[in-house]
């Protein structure tokens, strides 16, 4: 007869590398997520953990490094921009990913109008403004819920995600008729 299964199996979990392996071989579209400081500086972040969590109320959740100053200006205002990239904006993934301090310099975004949350007009097809109605800190990440208030798409034609897998960017093209 088989061992029962719990989950106090009296194993070590794998190190960082086999881990970062595994998750390297599940491709997941990437967004950057964005938000602004109390004094209007723009925060931005690379992201591929993220995931919908419920339809009543909306709500998706990111994965944030906990040291991550995006987080730190995103938990002060209580509010994010989730940015879905598509398949040209692999070079600007890239960009947020370095934490080169003038990325907002090096790319083309707007202050959405109402609550100011950076939106990246060139490089995101679809942009969902958040507010923050969770946090959970796990490991070294915060899982951050958030409820989602406005969705804008900004693609005038099909537009193929940007996904990231086996350490490089591919897409899901979309075929059109």
């Amino acid at each position: 007869m088989p061992n029962p299964v719990t989950g106090t199996v009296a194993r070590a979990p794998v190190d960082q590398a086999t881990f970062r392996s595994l998750m390297t071989t599940h491709p997941a579209g990437v967004a950057i997520v964005t938000t602004a400081g109390p004094d209007g500086r723009p925060w931005g972040m690379t992201c591929s953990s993220l995931c919908s969590v419920a339809l009543q109320p909306p709500t998706l959740l990111v994965c944030l490094r906990g040291e991550s100053p995006t987080l730190a200006a995103l938990l002060e205002v209580s509010a994010f921009a989730v940015n879905l990239l598509h398949d040209r904006a692999g070079p600007v993934a890239d960009l947020f990913a370095s934490g080169s301090p003038d990325r907002f310099d090096k790319v083309e975004w707007i202050p959405e109008a109402e609550s100011g949350l950076p939106h990246l007009i060139e490089d995101a097809h679809t942009i969902a403004d958040c507010r923050v109605s969770e946090t959970r800190p796990v490991g070294d990440h915060v899982v951050v819920f958030g409820e989602v208030l406005q969705v804008e798409t900004r693609a005038n034609q099909p537009s193929s995600p940007l996904l990231y897998g086996l350490r490089q960017y591919g897409s899901l093209k979309v075929h059109s008729g």
